[in-house]
């Protein structure tokens, strides 16, 4: 099981109160598990990814392990600890200021 934590937003948006658990097949990748997200939650799809290029949103970032993987391939593997369920795999709602 692949854990996954969400801003408060997205959160809401999905009607979930605290960590979301998703069977993901291996490979885990960023791809597979936010396949796996939207496909549970379809309330989700286009407000982590855009609906057609599948890119990330702005102000959102992807973390795991204490390692920003914002700017990594999308089907890169994640780390074992996520992949084994110890570490969650972050969806963290950036803060922009003027």
């Amino acid at each position: 099981m692949i854990r996954v934590i969400l801003p408060q937003h997205l959160r809401n948006l999905a009607h979930v109160d605290a960590e979301v658990t998703l069977d993901v097949e291996a490979p885990v990748t960023q791809r597979s598990v936010l396949d796996a997200l939207e496909a549970r939650y379809p309330m989700l799809r286009g407000a982590i990814r855009d609906h057609d290029t599948l890119e990330r949103r702005p102000f959102l970032r992807f973390f795991a392990c204490e390692e920003d993987l914002s700017h990594e391939p999308p089907d890169a593997p994640l780390p074992d600890a996520v992949a084994s369920g110890k570490e969650p795999f972050l969806v963290i709602g950036a803060i922009a200021g003027g």
